[in-house]
C-alpha cells in the first residue's frame, strides 16, 4: 500500500477514536465510530485476496447495523428526553438498544458470530489494529452508558461471552480464530465489572491490549497461522518459542504473570459484591480458555514437528519486520503483576 494511503488512513484511525472519546454527544461519536469503520476497511482489503475480501464485507455489514441502531436508539432517546446528552440515557428501551449495538460492535456474545470469521480473513498486522485498537472507542461509549443498563442484561452478556470465548476456541486448528475466542472471552470479563469497579475494567482491557499484541506480533515474526506449524517454531527461534508460551499462558491468566492480576482484581470484587455464584462461573469458563492456551504451549513446546508435513516450511530467513513492538508487548504481558498496587492506584 502507498505509504501516504496508508499514513491517512492511521490517522483517520486516530481521529475517529479520539472524536468518540472526546465527545458527550450522541451524533459526534456515531461519526467518530463511523471515521474508524471507514478507515479499517481499505487495510482490510489491501491484499485482494477472496478471504480478505469476504471478511471486510462481513465486517462492515455488522458495523453498519450496529451504526444505525446506534444512531436509532440516541435519536429516540432524544426524541423522548429533549437532548442527546450521552449522561442522560433514561428511557431503558434505548439504553438497551445502545449496549446491544455496542456489544456487536466489539464482539460480544451472543454478537459475536462475525468475530472470529473476519479475524481468520485477514492478515496478523491488520487482525491486531482489529482486536485492539478498534476495541476503544465502542469501550468508552459502554463505559459512559453502562450505569443507565440493566445490570442483569450487563452480567448475562458477560457470562454468555466468557462461556462462548471458552467453549468456542476449545476445537480450533486456527491460530486468528483462537485468538478471536480469546478475545470475545476478554471482552466479557471486562463487562461483568463494569456496573461495579468501571476502574478494574480500565485495568483488564489495558491488560488485554498488551498481551493480544504480544501474541499477534510473536506470530508475525514466525510466521504461524496454523497450530502445526507452531511446532516448527522452536528449531527455529527457541528464545521466542519461551516467551510465546509464556504469554499464552498470561492470556490464560496464570499467576504470577500479568494476565492473572486482572482476573484476580474482577473475582475479588464479585466477592466484595456477594456475587458467589457469578464470580465461580467466571472462574471456572476461566478455565475453557486457559485449555486451549495449554494446548497451543503443548504443541509449540512438548512436540517435535513431523517429516511429513501438510504446511509449508517457513524460511529460516532473519526477519525484517522491527523487534522493539514485540519486546515491549512481551516485557509487559509478563511481568506487570507486581506493580499491581500502583496500576491501582492509577486507575482510581
Amino acid at each position: 500500500m502507498n505509504p501516504y494511503v496508508l499514513a491517512i488512513l492511521l490517522s483517520s484511525l486516530g481521529l475517529g477514536t479520539t472524536l468518540t472519546f472526546a465527545s458527550s454527544h450522541w451524533l459526534l461519536a456515531w461519526m467518530g465510530l463511523e471515521i474508524n469503520t471507514l478507515a479499517i476497511i481499505p487495510l482490510m482489503a489491501q491484499h485482494h485476496h477472496p478471504r480478505a475480501v469476504e471478511a471486510t464485507t462481513k465486517y462492515f455489514l455488522t458495523q453498519a447495523t450496529a451504526a444505525a441502531m446506534i444512531m436509532f436508539a440516541s435519536t429516540t432517546n432524544a426524541w423522548i428526553t429533549g437532548e442527546w446528552d450521552m449522561n442522560n440515557m433514561s428511557n431503558p428501551l434505548a439504553s438497551t438498544m445502545v449496549i446491544t449495538a455496542l456489544a456487536l460492535k466489539i464482539g460480544l456474545a451472543p454478537m459475536h458470530f462475525w468475530m472470529p470469521e473476519v479475524l481468520q480473513g485477514l492478515d496478523l498486522l491488520t487482525g491486531l489494529i482489529l482486536s485492539t485498537w478498534q476495541k476503544l472507542a465502542p469501550f468508552a461509549l459502554i463505559i459512559q452508558t453502562a450505569q443507565a443498563v440493566d445490570p442483569v442484561l450487563l452480567t448475562a452478556l458477560g457470562i454468555t461471552s466468557t462461556l462462548v470465548g471458552g467453549w468456542g476456541g476449545l476445537n480450533q486448528t486456527q491460530l486468528r480464530k483462537i485468538l478471536a475466542y480469546s478475545s470475545i472471552a476478554h471482552m466479557g470479563w471486562m463487562i461483568i465489572i463494569l456496573q461495579y469497579a468501571p476502574q478494574l475494567t480500565l485495568v483488564a482491557l489495558g491488560t488485554y491490549i498488551f498481551m493480544t499484541s504480544a501474541a499477534f506480533l510473536t506470530l508475525k515474526t514466525s510466521s504461524a497461522t496454523k497450530i502445526n506449524t507452531l511446532s516448527m517454531v522452536w528449531s527455529k527461534s527457541p528464545i521466542l518459542t519461551t516467551t510465546t508460551a509464556l504469554v499464552l499462558l498470561s492470556l490464560g491468566g496464570l499467576p504470577p504473570l500479568t494476565g492473572f492480576m486482572p482476573k484476580w482484581l474482577i473475582l475479588q470484587e464479585l466477592a466484595k459484591q456477594n456475587l458467589p455464584a457469578t464470580a465461580t462461573i467466571m472462574a471456572l469458563a476461566a478455565l475453557l480458555s486457559l485449555y486451549f492456551y495449554l494446548r497451543l504451549c503443548y504443541a509449540m513446546t512438548l512436540t517435535i514437528s513431523p517429516n511429513t508435513i501438510n504446511s509449508i516450511t517457513p524460511w529460516r530467513t532473519q526477519t525484517t519486520q522491527f523487534s522493539l513492538p514485540l519486546t515491549l508487548s512481551t516485557t509487559i504481558a509478563l511481568g506487570l503483576l507486581p506493580m499491581t498496587p500502583a496500576i491501582l492506584m492509577l486507575a482510581t
